[in-house]
């Protein structure tokens, strides 16, 4: 490190604060140099330079009309159906956010990722790759102003519109991953199948996302393509729930999304290999020249409607008013037709084509709640009904992995809906309590030996990158859900004890500002007696109920103390927007906050949980039949539950959670520590900086700024990193 102007002193920045004094320009490479980028095993995204600026300054109207006339064109490389690419722009958009799943918030257009494996081998997206090469031009032409993500938003939703459906609005600001690392565990890949396995594709459960993997939803032929049109609505159902979608909007999204275009199965022989089995020449299609009137996507062939470039109800209509009967169509899949003479729609390049229906499809009218719906939107009143819940429900499905309506950027972004949690307006700053005032008054309260940085904890570590939900911003740990999880237990009571402080300021004071408080105040500080107390940013506002919680227990508890799975400790760390190093200092915060907490003593913040994790021998106790299901920051001490314990030189006994040891048994993870068993000063610094960045993860203004960090738009927020 003696060449200060290496770019490992940028990283340094990062990695190692207290050796930023071997860097005399803070961290920062040479004027001139290459910006340098630090990826931990998140492969967190990075904001183009003056991303957030060039954005603000993006004619959105400008980009519009040049997609609309884009989709009156047809392309010798991939001719358009219709003479239209509106349709083809529908299934893009349409595919690539129906990744999203709430178990966990991973998939979503968020980042883009459909552009690289596992997403763009999917059976699904069979031939998705051709509407982004025609996308291609547009994009460079907007450069770093119009994010790829963003792109496919504006296409899809500006498709809907030239086509006369409705849109609600447009939230922009996605920022574009750089490869398709947050899609693995989507699958199928090897964390996949350790987080959540399918022994039978087809038959998936939640934590996925589809019942199929590879499939965005479902097998629209059928369970396990069995034409079963009552089975395949359970599939349905459940597909849909886990995005946290109810029948309505279900019914919406897919009688919205199959009032466009159609299937192609030209031929039964198939699309050919994907692009994980040939990049250069993926999906050739295997019928004729495969395009055009020979493309085979879904192997499915033929129109919805009598009007597949034109927005209207006769996707109802068709279902209700006709008897349709099963048959294999070319591409030798099961689909359904007309029993009798059947409507027609204008081939996709000239004649005509009879309209069809999947079994997916089918099952709508077949199933006792779904079929008032479509009754009702197949008439001409229903018509205005179908329209506002198809704008509701496609405006949630393509921003749901977008967070808060404070990351949303741009003059399209509707009012903050239902599915956004809006949090009341923050008390203004010059109403606020003082914070010295605060921590006097905590420093005063009778803690009944409570440790109150696991209530802090709790709050703010529910907090994921994936979608951006969670965190203590609206202390939602208050209600139910999260104040009936396990890990959670007793939570009550520490929120019971700070309540006469809250009495005693009132409005000036929100509860989630002093639950983050006081596990700073009460924890950490008495720690660090030669370090500066854990900074804090204020200004945090009270939900009124925990429904924003409502779908966050699956990532929350993905790490518990009774976890033996370096996988999953790896996917908590990393969808709480953490390092490995980050995760690793937290670690041996939370045992030292412990520690310290059992056996009392002057000493300040240490690395002591380093050092008897790698000298100590630790033997499980305790009974295995009741695991630990606290948290990273409960009670090892104050516990029965099967866990590791030693005795230090002076008799005392020590204790430690399965889920401590993994830092010891996991080789990256050790490495950390016995870099901070060595460096007590370094470990004390990461640890603090680790908590804050924790405490703060949710505190948005705009897609990348964070409000508690430094002033600019281009600051580095969650998935996103920026040297």
């Amino acid at each position: 490190l003696g060449d200060t102007t290496h770019p490992a002193c940028a990283m340094l920045a990062i990695t190692s604060p207290m050796s930023l004094a071997m860097c005399p320009m803070n961290g920062q490479p040479p004027s001139g140099h290459p910006r340098v980028f630090y990826r931990s095993q998140a492969s967190s995204s990075v904001a183009p330079a003056e991303y957030i600026s060039a954005l603000r300054t993006l004619d959105v109207n400008a980009v519009k009309d040049d997609l609309k006339t884009f989709f009156r064109s047809s392309d010798s490389s991939w001719p358009s159906d219709y003479n239209n690419y509106a349709p083809f722009m529908v299934r893009l958009l349409w595919h690539n956010t129906g990744s999203y799943r709430q178990s966990d918030g991973r998939g979503g257009v968020d980042g883009a990722r459909q552009r690289f494996d596992p997403e763009r081998s999917w059976e699904d997206n069979t031939n998705l790759d051709k509407a982004r090469d025609l996308l291609e031009p547009i994009k460079i032409k907007y450069g770093n102003s119009l994010s790829w993500g963003d792109l496919i938003v504006l296409a899809g939703n500006t498709a809907v519109e030239s086509m006369g459906g409705p849109i609600l609005g447009t939230c922009l600001g996605r920022i574009d991953d750089a490869d398709g690392s947050w899609s693995e565990a989507l699958g199928p890949s090897d964390i996949q199948e350790e987080l959540a396995p399918c022994k039978v594709n087809g038959t998936c459960v939640t934590p996925l996302g589809s019942t199929t993997v590879g499939l965005i939803y479902l097998n629209p032929e059928g369970p396990l393509g069995q034409p079963l049109p009552e089975k395949s609505a359970y599939d349905v159902r459940d597909a849909f729930a886990r995005m946290a979608m109810n029948d309505t909007e279900t019914v919406a999204l897919i009688g919205g999304g199959h009032s466009f275009g159609k299937t192609h199965g030209a031929c039964p022989e198939g699309h050919g290999p994907s692009p994980k089995e040939d990049p250069a020449n993926p999906w050739p299609g295997k019928c004729g020249d495969g395009k055009g009137a020979n493309a085979f996507t879904s192997g499915f062939e033929g129109p919805w409607t009598t009007n597949p470039t034109t927005w209207d109800n006769g996707y109802f209509k068709n279902l209700v008013s006709h008897d349709w009967v099963v048959h294999k169509g070319p591409g030798g899949h099961y689909q359904w037709k007309v029993n009798g003479t059947s409507p027609s729609a204008p081939g996709p390049q000239g004649g005509e084509q009879d309209i069809m229906m999947l079994t997916s499809d089918i099952s709508l009218s077949k199933d006792p709640l779904y079929r008032p719906i479509i009754e009702d939107w197949a008439t001409d009143d229903g018509a205005k009904r179908f329209d506002h819940a198809w704008s509701h429900a496609w405006y949630k499905l393509v921003t749901r992995d977008m967070g808060p309506i404070t990351r949303c950027v741009g003059p399209l972004t509707p009012p903050a809906q239902p599915f956004q949690f809006p949090l009341p307006d923050p008390t203004p700053a010059s109403k606020r309590a003082n914070i010295s005032d605060v921590r006097i008054a905590l420093s005063e309260l009778d803690t009944k030996g409570f440790n109150f940085a696991t209530l802090a904890w709790q709050c703010a570590s529910s907090f994921r990158v994936t979608d951006y939900q969670g965190g203590c911003n609206g202390a939602r740990i208050r209600f139910a859900p999260a104040n009936t999880w396990p890990a959670n237990k007793g939570l009550d009571t520490a929120i019971s004890l700070l309540a006469p402080v809250k009495a005693r300021f009132g409005d000036s004071l929100s509860w989630a500002d002093l639950i983050v408080l006081a596990g700073s105040t009460l924890a950490i500080d008495p720690l660090a007696k030669n370090m500066p107390s854990v900074s804090f940013c204020d200004g945090r506002s009270d939900d009124t109920d925990g429904s924003g919680w409502a779908a966050l227990r699956q990532s929350s508890s993905m790490l518990s103390a009774a976890t033996t799975s370096a996988t999953r400790m790896t996917e908590f760390y990393t969808v709480l927007g953490l390092t490995a190093r980050e995760m690793v200092a937290l670690v041996g915060g939370a045992y030292m906050v412990d520690f310290h907490h059992v056996y009392p003593n002057p000493l300040s913040a240490s690395n002591i949980f380093f050092t008897d994790l790698l000298t100590q021998k630790w033997t499980l106790v305790g009974d295995e039949n009741q695991p630990c299901d606290s948290g990273l920051f409960g009670s090892r001490w104050n516990s029965t539950c099967h866990r590791y314990t030693a005795t230090a030189s002076d008799g005392r006994p020590l204790y430690m959670f399965k889920s401590d040891l993994l830092i010891k048994s996991d080789a990256p993870m050790r490495a950390i520590a016995d870099m901070f068993a060595s460096d007590a000063e370094t470990f004390s610094a990461e640890f603090q900086a680790a908590w804050t960045k924790v405490m703060n993860s949710d505190r948005f203004d705009g897609p990348v700024r964070n409000l508690c960090e430094a002033k600019g738009d281009e600051v580095p927020q969650s998935r996103v990193m920026l040297a």
